[in-house]
């Protein structure tokens, strides 16, 4: 795989069962990258081995005298340095490469995950855990793909530059081959101390990214009760936290940074008087001298990989584990396979609480408690997340075929959940409302039953080119809506999100408190023109407003998470004391009064009728 062949047709179905095995799965798919790497590595690196050698040559021929052996090893030095070159640069091109392909793997298997999920996500991981997985943590385990292939390239020329000395000269061959092993192993134990520092930084770093995430998304509340500089506070102590976690995380890598020069040095040390005293006996040539002493200057070299190696693994697998932690999500049950794929439709049902929606009508359900909503409205789409127990809730069914026993994409096609608080991608408006759909609603209807025509003045005069929009008589459709649409109001938010719901025209439609931010006059108008433009088409709505639900052609009650009752709003409201306590906001001590109330009424009519009658 080549950068210029991303993105992958397939990144293929990941080994989540912990992050080690991530990584080792990750590494298989990288294979024919990572054997490329090292043949590179293993030139370049052989050839810095090898130039000792020919150094050692040509200090012997000028202590020989030898003009021939001179030139030769001065042509020899001249190849190696060809070779070293052509081997450092497509070594560095095809770790490069390994980096990156494996880090769009990554990002890729992460996106799919994110659209497989959909807002059962963010209930599941922290959104700034998510946000930490899909830019640090994908950069550092592209980082150990990259690294791992120039330490095995190491690792080999360092066994056979060890081997080479010990036959080209035993004694101090020997020196090396036993001083080689002793300094790679020296810096072992305090790996282990230093992946602990560095597993700490990365756990502090990714708190701190969500509470900067959480602040941000809630900036506007924050700044209406006055709470921003109490969440300043609290972010500017967390990232104290991480810089102190990084200081100690880095005074331990510096110590083996230390380890990593000190005693190389002494080993060099120790070659260099061992051998001087052998040349001065005569027991080996000057030559040979320089050229053990060059072999023992590169193996300085690979041990710094080993030291790269080291960071690279601490420093990946914790954001390995959490890759391994998104990437092995699922949904509630998995799809069962060879299923017809026909359109779903029908009444859509849920079996944990009973719900039931006719096909073709609008049924507004009231729940009371705006949590337990929103996972009725999850599971109605077939997003339901898995229990703290860990055993899968009944599906939702529609037509009687369960949701989460069919396609994904099928399972989407026929239901349309928008959550109550929707997001809207940045963009021009025509953008925002070109989405797959049936094609049966047009744009301008969908706007138009969403009351959003002040919103769409409110957007060209708000363009950077309004004044030339008005001139050319506006086209509402071309001006840029902000990232998550933070420039609007909570009530234009809701009405653009409603209308990109309705543009889709899917075969159920699920809204979620879909006119909470819109006023009384604004709402009415919404609920006409959904009734109206969602005529023949199973539509469910989330919501206690009697504009809503006085336009509804089926009322359910479900209070505890069951239906306790359903029928139409006004009978619901004269026969049902919960009911009516949810939709008018009627608290316990205004009930008792009104039913006191009613109680005195019943008893002090008779007695007025006797009185008269007397």
């Amino acid at each position: 795989m080549q950068i210029r062949d991303l993105p992958y047709p397939d990144p293929g179905v990941p080994d989540a069962r912990s992050g080690l095995r991530f990584l080792v799965w990750l590494g298989r798919q990288q294979l024919g990258g990572q054997l490329k790497a090292l043949l590179w590595g293993t030139l370049h690196m052989s050839g810095v081995a090898l130039l000792p050698a020919a150094v050692g040559i040509a200090v012997q021929a000028v202590v020989d005298g030898s003009g021939a052996r001179l030139a030769l090893a001065g042509g020899l030095i001249a190849l190696l340095g060809t070779l070293i070159a052509l081997g450092d640069t497509m070594l560095h091109r095809s770790a490069v490469t390994n980096w990156i392909t494996a880090a769009a793997r990554v990002q890729q298997l992460l996106a799919r995950k994110t659209a497989e999920m959909g807002a059962a996500l963010t209930r599941r991981v922290a959104a700034g855990e998510i946000t930490a997985v899909s830019t640090g943590d994908v950069e550092r385990i592209g980082w150990l793909v990259e690294a791992l292939s120039r330490f095995a390239a190491a690792a080999v020329t360092t066994m056979a530059v060890c081997v080479a000395l010990v036959v080209y000269e035993p004694a101090l061959g020997g020196v090396v081959a036993i001083g080689v092993p002793v300094l790679a192993l020296a810096v072992l134990p305090l790996l282990p101390r230093a992946t602990r520092r560095a597993d700490e930084q990365r756990a502090k770093a990714g708190r701190a990214t969500e509470l900067a995430s959480d602040t941000v998304a809630g900036l506007r509340v924050l700044r209406g009760i006055g709470g921003e500089e109490l969440f300043l506070s609290r972010y500017r102590r967390a990232s104290q936290e991480v810089r102190r976690a990084a200081v100690r995380s880095a005074r331990m890598w510096s110590l083996i940074s230390a380890v990593q020069v000190v005693l190389p040095g002494l080993l060099l040390i120790a070659v260099v008087r061992y051998g001087a005293g052998l040349a001065l006996d005569g027991r080996v040539a000057v030559g040979e001298l320089v050229t053990v002493y060059g072999a023992v200057t590169f193996l300085l070299f690979p041990l710094r990989h080993l030291e790269e190696i080291a960071m690279a693994y601490s420093f990946s697998r914790p954001s390995a584990k959490r890759a391994a932690r998104v990437l092995g999500l699922r949904r509630t049950t998995t799809e069962k396979a060879g299923r017809a794929q026909e359109p779903l439709t029908g009444d859509l049902y849920d079996p944990e609480s009973g719900l039931l929606a006719p096909a073709g009508r609008l049924t507004v359900v009231v729940c009371g408690d705006p949590d337990a909503a929103g996972r009725l409205a999850e599971r109605l789409g077939g997003h339901a997340p898995l229990p703290a127990d860990g055993e899968s809730a009944p599906s939702a069914l529609l037509g009687g075929v369960a949701l989460d026993e069919v396609p994904l994409d099928a399972a989407r096609a026929a239901v349309l959940v928008q959550d109550k608080d929707p997001v809207l991608l940045s963009g021009t408006l025509a953008e925002l409302l070109d989405i797959p759909s049936s094609g049966a609603v047009s744009r301008d209807e969908a706007l138009a039953a969403a009351q959003c025509g002040d919103v769409l003045d409110a957007l060209v005069q708000s363009s950077a080119g309004a004044a030339d929009d008005r001139e050319e008589g506006g086209d509402p459709m071309r001006t840029r809506i902000t990232e998550r649409g933070r420039s609007l109001s909570g009530g234009q938010r809701q009405r653009l999100a409603l209308a990109r719901s309705l543009v889709a025209d899917p075969e159920v439609l699920v809204l979620d408190e879909p006119t909470s931010a819109v006023d009384a006059h604004t709402e009415a108008r919404i609920a006409d023109g959904l009734r109206l433009i969602r005529a023949g088409r199973t539509t469910v709505v989330f919501a206690s407003s009697p504009l809503l639900l006085d336009r509804a052609e089926q009322v359910a009650f479900v209070p505890e998470g069951e239906v306790a009752a359903v029928g139409l709003h006004r009978e619901l409201l004269r026969g049902n004391a919960a009911y009516r306590a949810v939709v008018t906001r009627e608290t316990d001590e205004e009930q008792r009064e009104r039913q006191a109330g009613r109680a005195g009424l019943t008893g002090v009519t008779p007695m007025a009728g006797i009185e008269e009658s007397a």
